[in-house]
């Protein structure tokens, strides 16, 4: 007669963990002489910066995302310190994309800059495409002394239109906070959710639009450069003076059309030429 043993108890698979990305990068500049350098940097995961050579005293850093996009679950967070009179502008190395989340967790990306006395700042990543599906929460905190200046501008686009690419659903929530002297001088959140089709239709909303941009900027006379804002943006969207700070909105029907729109005004704001990487 042949014994019975007791056979273990079979455990159950644990749920497979997806890949995530996650990056961070913190960079600090100051000035020396008339120039602004690089004093400290830190860099990890799916995040880089580069520095390019400018023939001019300001310094621009380029956001790398290695990743090629992000979906659920992915982190990035990116910090900028700039001393007194330093000058920087940070744009992206390309379009970020945001593909269908599988899981409906978000990426969140967080971006922080501190702005010391007479600095001069620019935020210009190229344009952020949300794919069907995708979800990401955003968030862009500035902290400026009073006499500091910054330009900051953040674009959406809703899908390829050559590529026959549609928006039915998703998440997308971009939140701005902007303080000067340590005083909220705006705030704006852009939140859609569910069923985007449908909402963005609205007439009030994108209607037959399906890329929009929002700007603000602090200049010494922004005031007197409202009107040739506003003319410049023409039926595309409009532009305010809201405590100071020039605020526009822009929305069209396509991405490259809102590039057209959007190259224009950044150079005038900005006085100057935008980053290369813009134009390849």
């Amino acid at each position: 007669m042949s014994a019975v043993r007791d056979l273990p108890e079979r455990v159950p698979d644990a749920p497979r963990r997806l890949q995530r990305a996650a990056g961070t990068a913190a960079a600090q500049f100051r000035r020396v002489d008339v120039r602004t350098r690089l004093q400290r940097l830190h860099q990890s995961g799916c995040l880089k910066l580069r520095f390019p050579r400018l023939p001019r005293p300001g310094a621009e850093a380029i956001l790398i995302n290695s990743s090629g996009g992000l979906t659920g679950g992915d982190r990035l967070s990116q910090d900028f310190t700039l001393s007194a009179c330093a000058d920087l502008t940070v744009t992206t190395q390309a379009c970020e994309r945001i593909y269908r989340a599988a899981d409906g967790d978000p990426a969140q990306v967080r971006t922080r800059a501190t702005l010391g006395d007479g600095a001069r700042f620019a935020w210009l990543p190229q344009e952020t495409i949300l794919f069907d599906g995708g979800r990401v929460r955003r968030s862009l905190e500035l902290d400026a002394a009073p006499d500091a200046r910054f330009l900051l501008c953040e674009s959406l686009i809703l899908g390829r239109e050559l590529m026959g690419e549609t928006v039915a659903t998703g998440h997308f929530h971009d939140r701005w906070r902007i303080r000067r002297a340590g005083r909220l001088v705006f705030a704006d959140d852009l939140r859609l959710d569910g069923d985007i089709a449908r909402d963005m239709a609205e007439p009030a909303s994108l209607g037959p639009n399906r890329a929009l941009a929002t700007i603000v900027a602090c200049l010494p006379d922004g005031e007197a450069r409202l009107d040739w804002l506003r003319a410049t943006i023409g039926e595309n969207g409009g532009a305010s003076l809201v405590g100071g700070l020039l605020v526009a909105r822009i929305r069209t029907r396509s991405g490259f059309s809102l590039r057209k729109r959007l190259i224009p005004v950044l150079s005038g704001l900005a006085d100057g030429p935008l980053p290369l990487v813009w134009s390849l």
